[in-house]
């Protein structure tokens, strides 16, 4: 796979639309909807919140939905798009709002193999305070290496706090820098990961250390929390993923049942 572009790439002469890369693989395809559907189940994503995943066959694509509810997401709903979050064919349907996070990740770290956002209620607590969130489950040891803030006013003075646009993609994809996950402020976070599967994985982590970090500091307000140590964290780091496709073949066979 090679090194993403900047730009768009190719376009169509016909349409003036980005040329696709072809048919996505089948398999990743149907990762990408375990993925929103494993993320939804959890309490990761709500109505909200999106996932996306490179496409196989050119890192200047991603795959993304629809503007769709997470966990009613099929495999007629994804569509490709180039790296500046222009649909190669929306087919006249609704796009989510904040597409502009993804391929603005995308052109900046080609290690992502896919992106999440999401307003997951614990993490939101940390991105308006001055206590940051630190690694005290061995799951989150990721955590370790640094999950920095993204203060949207400073890119961009008052807003919504979408990400709206292609400058504000850019910013936020600044403040991760080479991180794997980023707070948003009064709104949620964004998580990378070099695969869908750890992708998903950080993602819940993300959230659940969140909430046995607020549950230690309640438990011990102004004490000492005994967090990993970063040697411990480096250790666990080095084998991030073992035994995660155990897990993550049951999330996908449970989030994919009834669909």
């Amino acid at each position: 796979m090679g090194k993403p572009r900047a730009g768009t790439g190719h376009r169509s002469p016909v349409t003036g639309h980005p040329k696709s890369a072809g048919p996505a693989d089948r398999q990743l395809i149907e990762d990408l909807v375990a993925a929103n559907r494993i993320l939804a189940m959890h309490g990761v994503l709500d109505g909200w919140g999106h996932v996306s995943v490179r496409h196989n066959r050119d890192p200047n694509r991603f795959l993304l939905s629809r503007s769709l509810a997470p966990e009613l997401i099929t495999a007629k709903d994804i569509l490709e798009f180039d790296l500046d979050n222009n649909p190669v064919d929306a087919k006249g349907r609704n796009l989510y709002t904040e597409r502009f996070i993804h391929g603005e990740i995308y052109k900046t770290r080609p290690d992502v193999a896919a992106v999440a956002h999401m307003h997951a209620p614990p993490v939101i607590p940390f991105g308006v305070i001055d206590v940051p969130l630190q690694p005290i489950y061995h799951r989150a040891a990721f955590i370790a290496i640094g999950v920095p803030v993204f203060e949207i006013r400073d890119a961009a003075g008052m807003t919504d706090l979408l990400i709206r646009n292609t400058e504000l993609g850019r910013a936020l994809a600044k403040c991760i820098a080479d991180k794997p996950a980023v707070l948003m402020r009064g709104h949620g976070a964004t998580v990378v990961g070099p695969t869908l599967q750890r992708l998903v994985g950080r993602s819940i982590f993300l959230a659940m250390n969140a909430t046995l970090q607020a549950q230690a500091m309640a438990l011990a307000p102004g004490g000492r929390i005994n967090y990993l140590d970063p040697e411990e964290a480096r250790l666990i780091e080095a084998r991030e993923g073992y035994g995660l496709g155990r897990a993550w073949e049951a999330w996908k066979r449970k989030a994919l049942k009834n669909r």
